[in-house]
């Protein structure tokens, strides 16, 4: 069997790289105890078995990220890497294998047919490698761009991580295809954002809402929802904290967990422990949905800012919480039982304010749809000046973190402040969205937002397994486009979104019916949705869409609490003019190559530790 022959220049490379490689294993071997705290603070599970986990940190002076792979059963070798959506066609690389006598390293690539090809520029640098008690330790690090046509840009939101097993010894790198491979994905928020964290208070308390000792259910995706209640006569608090409780070996199968308080007009809540979906769940669960927490796979805990709290119990407020964990249980495991969920940290002595969550985007309304056979559709909603300037107070609101949602369609959302006509800044972005991974997420910088400015939050759809056009709903296919924005201090807003003026609509729904042979249905008895079912989607008919959208005038939802509007005219609002954009971030490279090796690197790695 034949490795890949190298250039006497990248036999050198390789060989300066190997020793390296030996001398940091010595290094390591000589300092004994690793320091006390973990120089890798975020881990996470690659495969449901646990056998891959993956620990990394983030600097942000480098612009690298240091990753950590432990392999605890080491076979003929691994590949890790990054896609655009977790496939493995078109997939950024990096593969650990073996030729049966000597082990590689290399940057690699996979074509849109899953062949994997060696990069002619190794971005990822391999630091370490070391057999540990618990398996092979890999210590590499990637800067977030490089400027190689055949690298994933490492951008601030969802990155989708993939994996694959090799079983047997290769002759080249070059006879991998990805489809013949054990594989996976795991998705994660990679650039963590480097903020410090508050002290908590002397008299924090904890409270743990926690799944009662569930059976997981032996099928691929579960969604369990338990109801609990706080102790009778709890008086107002306010969270500072929280972070999850996993049960221990079922790290790989608890993907995200959400605490959300239930509706204060009900004075009880039926008590319910089974999956969300089931036909046994009462009907009154639907109302618990003001979110108290929550986390997702890879996240740490959640601060609050020290001057705010979310506030919780007392008077008019529910004393009834439910928790939803997802369980992701993709090798279908039965038997296994689990008790994870959240612990709140908690304060009676309050902070100076409330925080509050204020809901951006668009209504959700069928008079907002997407096309079918698209593959980038999107939708704005707007929260707009005349909202801010009379709900906010002078001072403005401060948003701190962020959560975005849509349903299965959803592939990107971006929410941007936009003062004057011109766009300031991005309040929150994520170009690699999931509607599987869904997190409140602490920015990196606290946008301000002051009276008469606008919020544009757009979604970014892709309908192409569909028929028939996707609406705005509630249903799963249906669409939302949301950004839940926390922010303090709290004020009445609850609520600002838009959707475009139904009587435009139906102006759209003539006009296609008038241009086109087949008949739209524009009867006053027929629905929104069965209208847009009736549209023939050629070319027309989409731009007219997307036309309508950009330009007619909106509705706009400008809501209290109580779901009351504020007082005024909202019906048939103008768009908010935009005379300026941001640029769209364009991906900065690495700032020297000097170190990066010309080739893979040859990996020594001895038995026993060190």
């Amino acid at each position: 069997m034949q490795v890949p022959s190298p250039s006497t220049r990248e036999a050198a490379s390789m060989y300066g790289t190997a020793v390296a490689v030996f001398l940091v294993i010595l290094v390591a071997a000589l300092q004994g105890s690793a320091p006390p705290k973990s120089p890798f603070p975020y881990r996470i599970p690659l495969d449901p078995e646990g056998t891959l986990e993956l620990s990394w940190n983030v600097s942000y002076t480098q612009e690298t990220v240091y990753f950590q792979l432990l392999v605890r059963e080491l076979k003929a070798g691994v590949l890790f890497g990054m896609s655009d959506r977790g496939e493995m066609e078109n997939a950024d690389l990096v593969v650990l294998w073996t030729d049966g006598d000597s082990a590689y390293f290399g940057d690699a690539w996979s074509d849109q047919k899953g062949q994997v090809h060696l990069d002619s520029q190794q971005d990822y640098q391999l630091l370490r490698a070391q057999r540990t008690p618990e398996g092979l330790s890999l210590l590499f690090k990637r800067p977030f761009g490089t400027c190689d046509p055949e690298d994933y840009v490492i951008e601030d939101g969802t990155v989708h991580l993939v994996y694959g097993i090799l079983e047997e010894p290769l002759r080249a790198l070059e006879t991998i295809n990805t489809s013949g491979l054990q594989t996976g994905l795991q998705r994660v928020q990679l650039l963590k954002p480097n903020i410090s964290i508050p002290a908590l208070p002397a008299d924090v308390r904890t409270m743990e809402i926690r799944a009662p000792d569930v059976l997981i259910p032996g099928q691929v995706t579960t969604y369990w929802c338990h109801i609990t209640e706080l102790p009778e006569g709890f008086s107002l608090h306010h969270i500072v904290m929280y972070e999850p409780i996993v049960t221990e070996g079922n790290e790989a199968l608890v993907h995200h967990m959400e605490v959300f308080q239930c509706a204060a007009e009900f004075q009880s809540f039926p008590q319910f422990s089974g999956p969300c979906d089931s036909k046994m769940k009462p009907e009154r669960l639907n109302y618990c949905r003001h979110v108290l927490a929550a986390w997702a796979l890879g996240a740490k805990a959640f601060y609050y800012p020290e001057e705010a709290g979310l506030a919780f119990g007392g008077p008019g407020s529910s004393r009834f919480l439910r928790l939803e964990v997802h369980y992701h249980n993709p090798l279908k495991i039965k038997g296994r039982r689990d008790s994870s969920g959240i612990r709140l940290y908690y304060t009676a002595t309050l902070r100076r304010f409330d925080a509050g969550i204020l809901e951006l985007g668009l209504v959700y309304t069928p008079v907002m749809a997407v096309p079918p056979q698209e593959t980038a559709f999107v939708l704005s909603g707007y929260c707009t000046d005349k909202c801010t300037q009379l709900a906010l107070p002078p001072s403005g609101i401060h948003i701190f973190a962020s959560q975005l949602h849509t349903h299965l369609a959803g592939r990107k959302v971006v929410t941007v402040l936009a003062r004057d006509g011109h766009e300031m800044e991005v309040v929150n972005r994520d170009d690699h969205y999931s509607p599987h991974f869904q997190e409140i997420r602490m920015l990196k910088k606290v946008v301000s937002v002051h009276p008469g400015d606008v919020l544009i939050t757009s979604c970014t759809y892709n309908t192409e397994d569909r028929k028939l056009a996707t609406v705005g709903g509630f249903g799963i296919l249906e669409e939302m486009c949301v950004n839940y924005a926390h922010y303090y201090p709290r004020s009445q807003l609850e609520l600002c979104k838009s959707a475009v003026d139904p009587g435009f609509l139906q102006k759209f729904f003539h006009l296609v019916n008038r241009f086109n042979s087949e008949e739209v249905c524009t009867c006053p008895q027929a629905s929104v949705p069965e209208q847009f079912a009736s549209v023939p989607w050629n070319s027309f008919s989409r731009q007219v869409l997307g036309a309508l959208y950009g330009f007619a005038p909106i509705s706009v939802h400008c809501n209290k609490s109580s779901a009351v509007r504020f007082q005024g005219e909202w019906d048939r609002q103008p768009l908010p003019e935009i005379i300026s954009k941001l640029e769209e971030p364009s991906p900065r490279c690495a700032a020297s190559r000097r170190q990066s090796p010309a080739g893979p690197a040859v990996v020594s790695i001895g038995e026993g530790e060190g």
